[in-house]
């Protein structure tokens, strides 16, 4: 997509405030509205008038296009420098119509990117065009992705209304989410979009999966990991233990002479897929106490003197 100046768009400078931008719009949008205008490209310069409203008015928007708008007038002047002069001040160039794309998308949506081909004015008709599509980041538990459940979705669509302003209009929907959807799997609700122009097919809304971090378990695809934290003595005499999984507590054997960092399965307890469940893995974590008074000292010494076990033996080797 070619770089716009939607200063030149709306006949103002740079400089203009947001009153100057409100006041310019709407001199323009009523000249070149579709409804009145006898101009032959009356629907494209409306269209493009309430573009450039659309991203000046907004303070955030505006920095961002300041930006571009820098950057390109750098990269033109560059371009003219480099052939001698006799460059076109208003050529682009790859990167900035990729930046500009980006950020005009970030905006309207993907769908913009391709709307300048999308429409054909002839005898002031509008070829259909199929509504925005939107994708929204999803978030669940791991918790809730062992049974279907149903959540709430909460967001806004972009529509032109028939002054020519984009409005922001609010949409909520409950939707189904299956058991087993995998971090970052993309779930289609079709015809939940942006509206179609001249009755074309509304867009599509995507939910993209995202798990929320868990304060115990790792995920590993569809298994699951938890660090078990065991004391000295645990770990060589053996013990049991309730171990916390997604769906309750159950009890876990620690064989005696037990290693830090050795794993142990539990079978079905991870999460979900389409056809089976992943397994959970407890990973012993051997924990020294962080204090010792002198009798627990003396025991320590009494220990290390009549195991006569060497840690480092294998070093020698």
């Amino acid at each position: 997509m070619n770089f716009k100046d939607y200063y030149s768009v709306l006949g103002i400078e740079p400089q203009a405030d947001d009153k100057a931008v409100k006041v310019a719009y709407k001199k323009l949008a009523r000249q070149y509205h579709p409804d009145v205008s006898k101009h032959p490209d009356a629907e494209a310069k409306f269209k493009e008038i309430g573009e450039a409203y659309e991203v000046l008015h907004n303070a955030k928007d505006r920095a961002q296009y300041d930006e571009l708008r820098r950057q390109h007038l750098h990269r033109s002047r560059s371009g003219q420098s480099a052939h001698g002069g006799q460059g076109n001040y208003q050529h682009s160039d790859p990167q900035t119509e990729q930046d500009f794309t980006d950020f005009i998308n970030s905006i309207f949506g993907a769908r913009h990117a391709g709307s300048e081909h999308g429409r054909q004015h002839r005898g002031g008709s509008t070829r259909r065009q199929k509504g925005q599509d939107i994708e929204l980041e999803f978030a669940m538990f791991l918790e809730e992705t062992l049974t279907d459940t149903t959540k709430p979705v909460d967001f806004s669509l972009k529509q032109q209304d028939a002054s020519g302003r984009i409005t922001e209009q609010p949409k909520s929907l409950k939707v189904k989410i299956p058991a087993g959807v995998a971090n970052g799997e993309r779930i289609r609700l079709k015809g939940q979009g942006g509206p179609g122009t001249t009755k074309a097919d509304n867009g599509d809304l995507y939910l993209q999966i995202r798990f929320v971090p868990h304060p115990l378990f790792d995920v590993d695809g569809q298994n699951l990991s938890i660090v078990v934290p065991i004391a000295p003595w645990e770990a060589v005499l053996g013990t049991k233990l309730k171990l916390p999984t997604l769906t309750g507590q159950i009890q876990l054997n620690i064989p005696a002479n037990s290693q830090s960092g050795q794993r142990l399965r539990i079978k079905g307890k991870g999460l979900l897929n389409k056809k089976q469940q992943g397994d959970l893995y407890a990973v012993l974590k051997v924990v020294v106490p962080s204090s010792s008074n002198d009798a627990s000292k003396t025991l320590w010494a009494e220990l290390a003197e009549k195991t006569q076990f060497d840690p480092r033996a294998t070093w020698s080797k």
